[in-house]
């Protein structure tokens, strides 16, 4: 079984700071703890409730292959749910292959956008091999986990369908881009629609592909729960020059003028070079 290092951030020394004068002597130690029972994940959804972390999807291969007979092998989903302990490295674990069909495909699936607010966690698309549609293809569905529910169910080896409710909207169905929430409304920022077998020499070269950047900010809010579960569409930001991007860290910010926002970090591609973004965007409830 293979294990995964969770590295941890250990402040060892953090000087005294005051009105007059802040000491910025201070360093840094990352410590990894080993947890027998996790495989290695990569670009995986969680959430936490009560000290414990509720794990599911990515991959377990690591970065994916380059080749397109051999990339995003349905092997190498991560199948399972996990519930880490990590004051007391406890693992719980169950399969996610006895849910319903969609459910269990999209938990299957990679680079999930997610959201955790409060007890709840509101994931959208992602990108796997679908075995009910015989192809790669992006998720479009939204769906919303109550994690204690969940982290409940796991550690008592129950199923957990009864805390997953899944609606299907093709607005939702992206990948690699990031899920906020500013006041009321939540914001799906960037991330782009893959259909197909992922190929690094483009769709016309062997296996072919369907890829669109989102380009836009999509705005929404939720209501009710379970079978009640509404969405309200609150319409889209569009920029196909500085919001054509995926892969990128979106970070709670609050402005030199007390706004709260949200800033979008790095993210690729650029429109005409396949190059990284060299500056931020930041996104507040008036605009971006």
């Amino acid at each position: 079984m293979k294990r995964i290092l969770l590295a941890l951030l250990l402040i060892t020394h953090l000087s005294t700071i005051s009105c007059a004068q802040v000491n910025d002597d201070f360093s840094v130690e990352l410590v990894p703890i080993v947890l027998d029972g996790v495989p290695g994940l990569q670009s995986y959804a969680f959430a936490q409730y009560d000290g414990k972390w509720l794990v599911f999807g990515g991959r377990t291969e690591g970065i994916h292959a380059r080749q397109g007979h051999s990339s995003f092998p349905a092997a190498k989903n991560n199948t399972t749910m996990y519930v880490i302990d990590i004051q007391s490295k406890t693992v719980w674990s169950v399969s996610v292959d006895s849910l319903s069909e969609s459910v269990r495909e999209q938990l299957h699936s990679t680079n999930m956008q997610s959201y955790q607010d409060g007890d709840k966690l509101v994931v959208t698309g992602g990108y796997a091999f679908s075995s009910s549609k015989n192809r790669h293809m992006t998720y479009p569905y939204l769906m919303v986990i109550d994690v204690p529910g969940a982290i409940e169910a796991i550690m008592g080896n129950q199923a957990v369908d009864q805390h997953i409710t899944q609606l299907e909207d093709e607005a939702f169905a992206l990948t690699g881009g990031q899920l906020g929430k500013l006041g009321d409304t939540y914001y799906l920022v960037g991330g782009h629609r893959f259909d197909g077998r992922y190929n690094p020499h483009g769709p016309d070269h062997g296996m072919g592909f369907k890829q669109e950047y989102s380009n836009e900010i999509r705005k929404f809010r939720l209501s009710g729960s379970g079978e009640s579960l509404l969405i309200e569409h609150l319409g889209a930001l569009r920029d196909e020059d500085h919001l054509r991007r995926r892969d990128f860290n979106l970070l709670p910010q609050v402005f030199a003028d007390g706004t709260e926002g949200l800033t979008i970090s790095s993210g690729v591609f650029q429109k005409d070079a396949d190059l990284p973004f060299l500056y931020p965007v930041e996104i507040t409830t008036n605009g971006y």
